[in-house]
């Protein structure tokens, strides 16, 4: 025999006409429906105020939410989210809150919710990390302090031409000062570069990879951009190879202006670039940054109180350094013997001071290029230190103190020599 189906609604109804018939007391018709006598008296109250519609099951929880989201702020989130497809929950309600303060807007979990009901963004799957490191970046304390540079990886616009983006960001602010379409080279970044130091006048420092245009396989890793940065009186400082992490801020970068401005690319280079501008200007002066306190990096970025010079000047040596100008063929003449150096240095003065085993110690400005042998007359470049030979993270120098300033000047990149000149090896 099937067991017996009850409507809740049927048997409530049941119990309302048992009540209001008077077949017995309220007491005795709870215990006879099973139910208790505050619920019976509760089904009474709502009959009673409503007819049998009171008998409907209704919704748990408050039927007033004092902080539910309003129709009006779910429309504006929504709205701002679709002209920033991007954007997460900080950066909309920092946006919200700076444009209209006096409202009360919903919880960051609140507006995850909402973007997820409308189709607009999806859980992250969870990525399993290894521990995280200390960062061998030094603290980075102003403005102009850093400059990050890096070609984002090339791609096809809609014509099928190749378009290399490059991109150069102040560390400290995260200001994005520039962000072009140029040829992966010297003569398409020099112009780039002079425009931006015009415009926002010499940094101290400009970290990058170790691909060219902005290093190579010449001694001291330097090119001919680097060796022009180096002549107006700026450190070239590169990552470890294989270590993107290094330049963490400048790549997560990256990876918003892929989102926003290459997913699908545009028909033209000419397009492409007008896309760049428009996310320049936007990345600047609208998306908040959480790094910066939800504030817009141009709230944070002055231009640098060091100018753009009308003239190159050699660098500078200490009095015992003797001095020898690259010939067209990268090669100095010293002790009567012609040694090949570097052919970026073409041109260049190099200084070499003799070190304590008599051999002579090359220098471009603050790079230390390596060692002319005394014996041989050969020129053996710097190398690499290792960490058998240097155990501290980044390569920096364990036994020597110091300052702040000179920790921003040297960015973990083993920068640090223990040279009269402070001579860098890059």
């Amino acid at each position: 025999m099937p067991w017996r189906k009850v409507c809740p609604m049927d048997a409530r109804m049941r119990f309302v006409a048992a009540v209001q018939a008077e077949e017995d007391s309220v007491a005795a018709l709870c215990e006879e429906y099973e139910i208790s006598r505050k619920t019976g008296y509760k089904w009474l109250t709502r009959y009673a105020a409503e007819g049998p519609r009171g008998l409907a099951e209704r919704r748990a929880g408050p039927r007033r939410v004092p902080w539910a989201i309003t129709r009006a702020q779910a429309e504006a989130i929504v709205g701002l989210r679709r002209r920033h497809p991007s954007w997460g929950p900080k950066k909309l309600r920092a946006k919200l809150l700076a444009s209209a303060p006096a409202q009360a807007w919903p919880a960051l979990s609140t507006i995850g919710d909402l973007l997820r009901r409308e189709g607009l963004s999806a859980r992250r799957k969870r990525r399993r990390r290894a521990l995280p490191t200390a960062t061998a970046v030094a603290p980075i304390v102003a403005p102009n302090e850093v400059w990050c540079i890096d070609f984002k990886g090339w791609f096809r616009t809609g014509d099928g031409v190749q378009c290399y983006p490059l991109t150069v960001t102040d560390a400290f602010s995260r200001y994005l000062l520039g962000c072009w379409v140029s040829a992966p080279d010297y003569q398409g970044c020099r112009p780039k570069f002079e425009q931006l130091f015009r415009a926002y006048r010499l940094p101290r420092i400009i970290l990058s990879d170790n691909g060219p245009p902005f290093a190579s396989l010449a001694a001291g890793g330097l090119s001919r951009l680097s060796v022009w940065w180096i002549k107006l009186g700026i450190t070239p400082a590169r990552i470890e190879p294989g270590k993107p992490q290094q330049n963490g801020r400048h790549e997560r970068m990256h990876k918003t202006l892929k989102a926003e401005t290459a997913r699908p690319p545009a028909a033209t280079l000419a397009a492409q670039q007008r896309r760049f501008d428009r996310f320049r200007a936007e990345f600047n002066h609208q998306r908040p940054h959480e790094a910066l306190g939800q504030a817009v990096p141009a709230a944070c970025y002055t231009p640098s109180p060091r100018p753009y010079p009308s003239r190159l000047q050699d660098p500078a040596y200490a009095a015992d350094f003797e001095l020898r100008r690259v010939r067209s063929n990268g090669q100095i003449k010293w002790q009567g013997e012609l040694i090949f150096i570097a052919r970026p240095l073409i041109g260049e003065v190099i200084g070499l001071r003799e070190n304590d085993d008599g051999n002579a110690e090359a220098y471009f400005g603050p790079v230390h290029l390596g060692t002319i042998n005394a014996v041989t007359l050969k020129f053996e470049r710097r190398r690499r230190p290792t960490r058998k030979s240097n155990p501290t993270a980044g390569g920096r120098v364990a036994h020597k103190a110091h300052s702040p300033r000179e920790k921003v000047e040297n960015p973990g990149c083993g920068l640090v020599d223990n040279s009269p000149l402070h001579a860098t090896e890059v």
